[in-house]
């Protein structure tokens, strides 16, 4: 996948425009390698692990406004 094509899918996947998603600068990581970032405890300041994201989310619970809204 060439970077063109990775930020094409990333701006489809966040709605966000191309030019942000350059900007930004998305890559594509490989699972198997480690990622060394001296400046950062565990992942990297710029690395986002979206299931772990994804299960906070889900543990979190529900405030009286998010109930109020469903």
């Amino acid at each position: 996948m060439t970077q063109a094509e990775v930020n094409r899918a990333v701006a489809r996947a966040t709605g966000e425009s191309v030019r942000t998603i350059q900007r930004l600068g998305f890559l594509i990581a490989d699972p198997d390698s480690d990622f060394d970032d001296p400046d950062d405890e565990e992942l990297g300041p710029y690395v986002l692990d979206w299931d772990e994201l994804e299960r906070e989310r889900l543990e979190r619970p529900l405030t009286p406004r998010v109930l109020e809204a469903a």
